[in-house]
């Protein structure tokens, strides 16, 4: 016997065409048959050799023509009927591991045909089903015979939008039926049911005038319809999909007062239909589905296909960003995006949004990239899929995780207006030369970005934090500085508010909020060497201006490093390592109340929020601190030792820089270096001194000589 092999699919409705193209582009070897030429050349793109000719079935008058991809995947596309004789004789011949059965709901005798070959020649028959809006309407265990009065009624309120839209429609078993409930009517009647079913209306009295057939574009149908007595503008040939504009508009044209459509599902273009309808007071007549069919959703089918087959599914990922929420903000792009796609994914404000811009596609909730990746791959049956982000997709979104997590797939970027872009605009002013920061579920030293920025842009994203911050401002001497806050922006509740910060500190702002902070005296110095008189000394020893630069020239720091300030004395280490680190944190460590105190208050005169003085002895305090990048070392009270163990333990890599004025000190830093096998060692001895005026003369004062021994950690694997 020989060995199955690939899918045939009999595909007369759009799931089918979406099954083959899926097909098509996992590249699967299917067959894939479809009743007209027309249907096959909805399935053949350009470019791909789907124009060249192929050779009839044997038995049937089937034409193929061969669409083939790459080498081991061969996907064929044929046009023509087959009758049961002709599908027995073909699934005989290909022997498909699997057939699909993807035809019209209507189609009865087709389906019929097809199961009943199957079952002859022992094939796996599975019937693709689409999803009745009738059915869904009425609920999940509702009979077709529910949704009906006796005989012609009609719809019974449902629960759902589906429901609500289907309210006041005529059901109907069949064309002939509707045929009879419209001879005891008057009024022009307009016809969506197909050129198939277009003789049945030649009995309806007076269709000539009456009737107007919307029909396909193809030529034995416009044939068949003239023959019937359709013809000039009772004869409307067009492809759809149809929107509910363009069926309002052939409504209003034809002046009709009654419709008559198949319950042809979503993908069949029901629903615009009948919301046309009720826009333009015409009454729908439905003819209801057959009969209640078993079988498998295309979702369904998809995912069958891919545990049968094991295939290794070739995903499009779409990354789109959709503005700040109001679907009126979205681009072209975006929106094309998500019509294209088959799943939506996003946070619930980034899915609503896109439902009330009109896609009501599956959907999965979600905005962590992990969680979404498990999704995606564990649903084979989405190989093009839209993630939904806020704003712009490049700024402070999810994105950045995804593109990793899916590194392989093909990715596309949308870009989106971002909200800074938004309130910039709003309050006609430019934002290129603004600080972008973000404090949606992170963490950022906004004061030190205020105190030395001009311009702060700030997500904020927490009820009360917008508050919060303008008194974080206020109690780090910037009370006078101007904060314009945008809540709700795009939305029709939105409000922008401008003040002081002293003003605005006791407001009340919606979560969904961002801030834009300006500060005319803000102060952009970046050198290290704060003069040593500018700082709150009292009595507690202090790093003097030049070992600080210099010891902070061998700590080597970066914009985000995490360092601990050991022995920290008065903070002035300390303050000048936070400002070098704007988005990292000082760990102030001090033995000593009162200089503990001294830190806080030059912790706020220099405005660096991002110090916490942790009071206590070293290395026992340093214990529940994260992990340093790095570790500045000016009084150690005898543990060196144990301070740069319980360092390394936490960083191996940790960049380590000590001052040490005896002699005592740098052996014992030497010892531990040699020990701890460090790396790129360093020891400068500095000594300075200043001028001193003495009458008329200026006379250079000699400071003590300061060790500045700089050293990385050698690594755990060393």
């Amino acid at each position: 016997m020989a060995e199955n092999k690939g899918i045939l699919v009999f595909a007369g409705t759009t799931e089918g065409r979406e099954l083959a193209e899926y097909l098509r582009r996992q590249q699967i070897d299917a067959h894939v048959l479809t009743a007209t030429e027309y249907g096959e050349q909805l399935l053949i793109a350009p470019g791909n050799g789907a124009d060249v000719p192929g050779s009839k079935a044997d038995g049937g008058p089937a034409e193929r023509s061969a669409c083939r991809g790459r080498a081991d995947s061969d996907f064929m596309v044929s046009a023509g009927r087959l009758d049961a004789a002709q599908m027995y004789a073909l699934i005989e011949e290909e022997k498909p591991e699997i057939v699909v059965d993807a035809t019209h709901p209507y189609a009865v005798l087709v389906s019929e045909n097809i199961s009943k070959a199957c079952a002859k020649t022992g094939t796996e028959y599975v019937r693709l089903l689409r999803k009745s809006l009738a059915l869904e309407a009425a609920g999940p265990e509702t009979d077709k015979a529910c949704l009906r009065e006796d005989g012609a009624g009609d719809m019974a309120e449902g629960d759902t939008a589906a429901g609500e839209e289907l309210d006041g429609c005529t059901w109907v078993e069949s064309s002939e039926e509707a045929v009879r409930y419209l001879e005891g009517t008057t009024g022009n009647v307009f016809v969506t049911t197909g050129s198939k079913e277009l003789s049945k209306y030649t009995a309806l009295t007076g269709y000539e005038s009456r009737v107007y057939a919307r029909i396909l574009s193809v030529q034995a149908s416009m044939d068949e319809a003239v023959r019937l007595g359709f013809s000039g503008s009772h004869l409307i040939c067009m492809q759809g999909p149809f929107s509910e504009e363009i069926n309002a508009a052939m409504l209003r044209q034809t002046d009709a007062r009654y419709m008559v459509t198949k319950e042809s599902g979503a993908n069949g273009g029901f629903l615009e239909k009948i919301q046309a309808a009720r826009r333009t007071g015409v009454h729908s007549v439905v003819i209801g589905r057959p009969g209640r069919e078993r079988g498998k959703s295309l979702e369904e089918v998809k995912a069958m296909l891919c545990a049968r087959l094991h295939i290794s599914v070739k995903r499009r990922i779409d990354m789109v960003g959709i503005g700040m929420g109001n679907p009126e903000n979205m681009t072209v792009e975006a929106r094309r995006a998500c019509e294209k796609a088959q799943l939506l994914i996003g946070a619930e404000r980034m899915l609503e949004a896109a439902q009330k811009a009109g896609f009501n596609k599956p959907s999965f909730k979600s905005y962590k990239a992990e969680e979404i990746y498990e999704f995606v791959t564990s649903h084979p049956e989405y190989d093009h899929l839209a993630v939904l982000l806020s704003g712009d997709v490049g700024f402070y979104s999810g994105a950045k995780k995804l593109y990793e997590l899916f590194d392989g797939d093909e990715i596309n970027v949308y870009c989106g207006i971002s909200s800074a872009v938004y309130l910039c605009g709003k309050l006609h002013t430019s934002w290129e030369d603004a600080r972008l920061v973000s404090l949606h579920g992170r963490s950022s030293n906004i004061i030190s970005a205020v105190a030395r920025n001009p311009k702060v842009f700030a997500l904020v994203g927490e009820r009360g934090r917008a508050a919060q911050i303008c008194r974080d401002l206020c109690e780090y001497h910037m009370g006078d500085v101007t904060v314009t806050v945008g809540e709700e922006l795009s939305y029709e509740n939105e409000r922008i508010v401008t003040g002081t910060a002293a003003e605005m500190s006791a407001a009340g702002f919606a979560p969904l909020c961002v801030m834009l902070i300006q500060n005319q005296n803000a102060d952009s110095t970046r050198t290290h060497g704060i003069p040593d008189e500018e700082f709150i000394r009292a009595r507690v020893p202090m790093t003097k201006e030049e070992i600080r630069s210099v010891s902070l020239s061998k700590l080597k720091l970066a914009s985000d490093s995490v360092i601990y300030d050991v022995g920290a004395g008065t903070g002035s280490v300390s303050v000048e390592m936070a400002l070098q680190a704007e988005e990292g944190h000082v760990y102030a460590i001090e033995k000593k109340e009162e200089a503990a105190d001294l830190i806080e208050e030059n912790k706020h005169k220099f405005k660096v929020q991002h110090i916490t003085v942790v009071r206590g002895l070293a290395p026992d305090v340093m214990e529940e601190l994260p992990a340093p990048t790095h570790a500045f070392i000016g009084g150690s009270s005898g543990n060196l030792k144990e301070i740069l163990a319980c360092i390394f333990k936490k960083n191996p890599k940790a960049r380590i820089v000590i001052n040490a004025i005896v002699l005592e000190t740098v052996a014992e830093a030497l010892s531990c270096i040699k020990e701890m096998k460090a790396a790129d060692v360093d020891i400068v001895s500095v000594s300075s001194a200043r001028s001193k005026e003495a009458g008329p003369y200026h006379m250079m004062m000699g400071q003590n000589p300061v060790y500045v021994i700089s050293f990385t950690g050698g690594g755990a694997d060393e």
